[in-house]
């Protein structure tokens, strides 16, 4: 596996030709030339090492070093500068950095210096498996619950104890269920990373979100010439997640025809591509997810029961956050530290008028919307503290929340349909957009809601 390495240096020409240098001695390597791109480029994706520049536009080097290293504490730092004294050396050192070469340097120093690094990775990786061996929960799963599922109430406290029980039995299904917006997809990854299974692949898919046309050649994958399109042999959904976990995100909307499929490749643990006659052998573990009530569609005959009763091994059912009011004000510090990093600004101070006013809000769209929120707080606070002002809260009316709010998940999502069609101008593709779902996915939901368009005469 590459080594993956950003280089956030403002010489755009010194990022480049480190970059070039690198690439061919066989790294992954990308570049970012301001604090506000190092930290976009951080959220994209993981890194093992940064080449970290002293002197930035708008923020200190040391600084930046100082946020990395609490967002992420596996990621080596080597800090470079042309200007650096012996004590920013040791500040540097003592923040976490694991190397600081001074410029001008020569290629072959920072080879070296990455190679050391390198190698100290694979020895700390080495070691956090074989703790991970000896624990009941890995340290993965302790650090996503520390930084990721975030909440002290009790109902969250049993949700990662059966994460945990989960975790134990690979060979079991789960069924997630819960509201939009509380984590499901978090809690899955939770179990898989927690178990023995945690080198193997998690494949996460959008049931709702692939197109009917594409349906059995996305889970079962096809072989070339199959249809047209078909330029290469493609391995779907199953063989993708074979030895590892396969998450099936809003498994209520999976259309009623893939499920007896889904649920064939399930007890066979055998698929056969699109266009091909070989039997291929996978293994996986489902974990799947809903906000739906799935025994009402079953009554509907819109989801099999047969494949409930396959899925529903072991249930876990995140409540909505209204429910837990003990959790908004640690997830609201941890989710303002996290966008006082990502945008560059400074950790504002959290009025305790803003926790009351945010535990009597009912939050519809659950920790979703309350990381939303705080998001579009932090771009426009312009104060060191923020209070209510700073927050939208179309719910509460006086600082009392309207209680009013319609809790029936079927009509929450029939207004939010009607909603987007009516505000994209009965377009169904930007509508879909907005949702968040294919157009397909919104044809099946309106056809279930009954909604159709009408043309209005000429």
């Amino acid at each position: 596996m590459k080594l993956r390495v950003l280089i956030l240096d403002d010489e755009t020409d010194f990022a480049e030709e480190l970059k070039e240098f690198l690439q061919l001695r066989d790294f992954e390597v990308y570049t970012a030339n301001t604090p506000g791109e190092g930290f976009e480029s951080l959220r994209r994706r993981p890194y093992d090492l940064m080449i970290l520049d002293i002197k930035l536009p708008g923020m200190s080097g040391l600084d930046i070093l100082q946020q990395v290293k609490k967002l992420y504490p596996s990621m080596e730092v080597i800090m470079i500068s042309g200007h650096g004294d012996m004590d920013t050396v040791i500040q540097a050192m003592r923040d976490g950095a694991i190397d600081y070469l001074r410029k001008p340097f020569r290629h072959i120093d920072i080879q070296l210096s990455i190679e050391r690094t390198e190698k100290y990775l694979k020895l700390y990786r080495r070691y956090l498996e074989m703790q991970d061996k000896h624990s009941l929960i890995s340290s993965e799963l302790e650090r996503m619950i520390d930084r990721t599922f975030i909440g002290e109430s009790r109902p969250i406290r049993q949700v990662l104890e059966l994460a945990s029980t989960a975790a134990k039995y690979p060979n079991t299904n789960v069924l997630i269920t819960g509201e939009s917006g509380t984590g499901k997809e978090i809690v899955a990854r939770i179990i898989h990373y927690a178990s023995e299974q945690h080198n193997q692949p998690f494949c996460a898919v959008n049931s709702s979100a692939v197109t009917d046309s594409l349906l059995e050649s996305e889970f079962f994958g096809h072989v070339k010439g199959s249809f047209t399109g078909a330029i290469n042999d493609k391995k779907g959904y199953f063989e993708v997640a074979n030895g590892g976990t396969l998450f099936l995100d809003e498994i209520a909307d999976m259309p009623f025809a893939l499920q007896a499929k889904l649920l064939r490749a399930i007890e066979e643990k055998k698929i056969k591509r699109v266009g091909g006659n070989e039997e291929i052998q996978v293994d996986f573990r489902i974990i799947a997810a809903t906000n739906h009530n799935v025994e009402n569609l079953i009554e509907s005959r819109q989801f099999r029961l047969d494949l409930f009763h396959r899925l529903n091994t072991l249930t876990i059912n995140i409540p909505p956050l209204r429910e837990r009011p003990e959790d908004i004000e640690p997830l609201l510090r941890y989710f303002v530290n996290y966008f006082s990093a990502k945008l560059n600004k400074p950790l504002p101070k959290i009025n305790a008028q803003l926790v009351e006013s945010l535990k009597e809000y009912d939050f519809p769209g659950n920790v979703r919307e309350l990381r939303n929120m705080i998001e579009r707080a932090m771009i426009f606070c312009n104060t060191q503290t923020l209070s209510p002002v700073d927050f939208q809260l179309s719910g509460s009316k006086n600082g009392k929340s309207a209680r009013s709010v319609v809790l029936n998940l079927d009509e929450q999502e029939q207004n939010l349909i009607l909603q987007a069609l009516n505000e994209c101008g009965y377009n169904q593709v930007l509508a879909a957009k907005m949702l968040g779902i294919s157009r397909d996915s919104l044809i099946r939901r309106m056809k279930k809601f009954n909604i159709r368009i009408m043309k209005e005469q000429d």
